[in-house]
């Protein structure tokens, strides 16, 4: 199925790990898949409560140490007062505000030392990797509630139309729009890499600096 990409405005920039304010629309069929912004279902509450510890004490009372924990540190510029921002940080920690801290600091680490790849990085600019139709979210979750993107870095990869460097910035696009949703920072998500039909050409695109920023996202950010 071929799918057909357009993109919304949503006003959330400062809720974001980079400065988005648009969000992929993806067309596959007749269905239309939005990211899913709404509050967590009662089913969720109650896997968020259990897995990660969450409740409207446990919530309050991180944000309030997380908030000093970044008061301590001069060189982050992060929306501290933003809840919706810090609790992105808290849910893959089970709330250690401490964990949460180190978190921030690692992604805005990662940030800076691939700056080529973050600069002025919005989904308007990298409409090429979308029309490859190589980067395609499910329509439907997992079992366990995950989003599940899949990668076609196989036959299906021009790879002369299109770079890695391009891969890995739809990447990005995705995965932190993604992890917006309220869900997904419950639940997660699954990356799956169709390598089926790769020809020798195209593994000659997997440099060793391709290879270690790819280590260093999965470990730092």
């Amino acid at each position: 199925i071929m799918a057909v990409l357009s993109f919304y405005k949503l006003e959330v920039a400062d809720t974001m790990l980079s400065d988005l304010d648009t969000f992929p629309v993806i067309q596959l069929g007749d269905f239309s898949l939005k990211f899913e912004l709404d509050d967590l279902t009662p089913e969720f509450q109650e896997i968020a409560r259990k897995e990660l510890r969450e409740s409207p004490e446990k919530k309050e009372e991180s944000l309030a140490e997380l908030r000093e924990l970044l008061k301590d540190e001069p060189d982050l510029w992060i929306p501290i007062d933003n809840d919706a921002y810090l609790v992105k940080f808290l849910r893959p920690c089970k709330y250690y505000p401490e964990s949460a801290c180190e978190l921030i600091k690692r992604y805005y680490a990662f940030k800076k030392k691939h700056a080529e790849i973050y600069d002025e990085l919005t989904p308007s600019k990298e409409s090429n990797i979308f029309q490859q139709n190589i980067l395609t979210v499910q329509p439907n979750r997992d079992q366990l509630g995950r989003r599940i993107l899949v990668i076609e870095l196989g036959k299906k990869w021009k790879h002369k139309q299109c770079s890695l460097d391009e891969v890995f910035k739809g990447c990005v696009l995705f995965l932190e729009a993604a992890m917006l949703e309220h869900v997904t920072q419950v639940a997660g998500a699954i990356v799956i890499f169709d390598m089926e039909g790769l020809s020798l050409q195209q593994t000659w695109q997997f440099t060793p600096s391709f290879a270690k920023r790819i280590v260093d996202w999965l470990q730092d950010a």
